[in-house]
């Protein structure tokens, strides 16, 4: 049994997107620098992820519309910790 995992997640001013499996890190997008990351040790077999850093941008752009609205529809409530 292994645990696939794949994380979008963004705020106003930044985001994530990664991908694990097993608890690892695999892939990650790096926004600043435009580019994907490959998180794998130097003794695993290379490993390529084609178009997952152009996804990572598209679910971004979801996620900043969805956090918009949220926003919008909860009237921007004051985090309370």
């Amino acid at each position: 049994l292994h645990i696939d995992l794949h994380i979008t997640g963004c705020s106003d001013s930044d985001g994530v997107d990664m991908y694990g499996l097993d608890g690892e890190e695999m892939w990650y997008a790096d926004f600043n620098k435009g580019e994907g990351v490959v998180a794998l040790p130097p003794f695993a077999d290379p490993f390529t992820f084609p178009g997952f850093y152009e996804g990572a941008v598209g679910n971004q752009g979801v996620c900043k519309a969805n956090l918009a609205v949220n926003i919008k529809a909860y009237k921007n409530p004051e985090e309370k910790i």
